[in-house]
């Protein structure tokens, strides 16, 4: 069975779906169905269950919040993907709060030629754990925000979080 919880933050609830104990999926969304949809079949065959608290991850999202900005680091999470992808959400979770790098830049501290961009800009389109997998934390090498699943608002809302520009 898959436990969702929503968890309240300054910019939405955050929908946080585990399987014992693990992330398998978390985004910016009021309905956990939004997330549960986008698991691989054989994960949404195991159910979805709302219940209260999910422990170690809900406290791991307020701590965050409450500006803890190392909170989220600890948290298990698996999603699926190649090896290659897996090797790109695991260099992604290094990257510091309150740094950003370019899509080339994650290829690269990945062991990708920096030509491997596209693969890194994949990776964060299909990353299903935000904020734990810190997509927000990349950026287009030719300026600006780029694109964000939960939209840009949320990115930049957290990348100013995450620098001390927000104060709780």
């Amino acid at each position: 069975m898959i436990a969702a919880q929503l968890v309240p933050t300054p910019i939405g609830p955050l929908a946080l779906l585990a399987r014992e104990g693990v992330l398998v999926a978390a985004g910016f969304t009021a309905d956990p169905e939004q997330m549960f949809a986008r698991l691989a079949p054989e994960r949404r065959a195991e159910g979805l269950e709302v219940v209260d608290d999910l422990g170690p991850a809900a406290e791991a999202v307020r701590a965050y919040f409450a500006g803890d900005l190392g909170a989220l680091d600890g948290v298990p999470v698996e999603q699926p993907g190649s090896p290659t992808r897996k090797r790109l959400h695991a260099v992604l979770r290094e990257v510091p709060a309150g740094t950003t790098v370019s899509y080339a830049e994650l290829a690269e501290r990945a062991g990708l030629p920096r030509t491997a961009a596209r693969a890194a800009g994949s990776a964060c389109a299909q990353n299903l754990i935000a904020p734990f997998v810190p997509c927000h934390r990349v950026l287009p090498s030719t300026g600006g925000y780029g694109g964000y699943y939960y939209g840009v608002p949320v990115k930049e809302w957290l990348l100013a979080h995450e620098s001390g520009g927000i104060t709780n």
